[in-house]
């Protein structure tokens, strides 16, 4: 198995558009694949496809709950939990557990010694397992309204990619904050999706130095050149950074992606672009001293 995330520094680059093309592409010439939509605020993939929902898994985490009666407000949970999600006034008996910022990591409930605190679970998203021609092959992460963090859902639904022999299309959430990172940290492969812009390269620049630092290999696709500038090629060649492929800007294209549309269903040229992409990868994947 080899999974590849489609990832972008900044929203509406492209990156759906590649992700879905990609995984079509794949499917379309009898290659075993699985799309994750790893974007779990806004997850949209599934609305490219023609699918059957199969199965649908609740993410819960556990969540403390404090017994005031037992508690001797001696705020050793406090003095335990990393995220602050203990909020204590000991001189007023005061105690409450900030539920938005609990990550579920059991420490208070390690550190209480007087068997006041016990665990209740909270529902954070769910997980929809969804069938396209036939196979169970597409995979979306969906979080609850309010939930302050996807990232337990989007590990949830990464997961359920359970076919060794299969590549996995992961669908990253835009940025570079914390979703994006834990997408990516599951992926052998990044491919981030820029457009020549001055917006386009400074999050450009941004996302390869987080991937910099947490040292996955990478490359990078220009969506809609054409438009813009030469200032992303320039940066690709004096990082000597692999450029995947640059996907000129086509009014035709767009209107048929704003309408639900696969491009590689009808374009056989781009189909052959995508299908290139991925060879490509397994190749940089596959070499050790590939660039990074």
């Amino acid at each position: 198995m080899i999974k590849i995330a489609i990832a972008s520094g900044k929203g509406g680059t492209g990156k759906t558009f590649v992700a879905t093309n990609i995984f079509h592409a794949l499917v379309d010439n009898q290659i075993d694949a699985v799309l994750v939509d790893c974007d779990a605020e806004v997850p949209n993939a599934v609305a490219f496809f023609e699918t059957k929902e199969v199965k649908v898994i609740e993410i819960t985490q556990p969540v403390p709950v404090i017994d005031t009666r037992a508690c001797t407000f001696c705020a050793k949970c406090h003095e335990f939990c990393n995220y602050n999600a203990i909020f204590i006034l000991p001189p007023m008996k005061i105690i409450h557990v900030i539920e938005d910022l609990c990550h579920g990591c059991g420490a208070c409930s390690a550190a209480c010694r007087f068997d006041a605190i016990y665990e209740k679970h909270v529902s954070l998203g769910k997980v929809t397992l969804y069938s396209y021609k036939g196979k169970q092959n597409i995979i979306e992460a969906r979080m609850n309204i309010g939930v302050m963090s996807p990232v337990p859902v989007i590990k949830a639904a990464i997961k359920q990619v359970k076919n060794q022999g299969c590549i996995a299309i992961l669908d990253s959430p835009p940025g570079t904050s914390c979703p994006f990172i834990q997408t990516a940290a599951q992926a052998d492969y990044v491919v981030l999706v820029t457009e020549p812009t001055p917006f386009g390269l400074s999050d450009l620049r941004q996302s390869v130095e987080t991937l910099k630092k947490i040292n996955k290999p990478y490359g990078v696709i220009i969506n809609r050149t054409g438009l813009g500038n030469n200032k992303v090629q320039e940066y690709l060649n004096n990082e000597d950074i692999s450029l995947l492929l640059e996907i000129p800007f086509k009014k035709e294209t767009a209107k048929l992606y704003a309408t639900g549309k696969i491009i590689s269903e009808t374009d056989t040229f781009f189909a052959k672009q995508m299908l290139a992409v991925v060879e490509n990868i397994t190749k940089l994947n596959g070499n050790s001293n590939s660039k990074r």
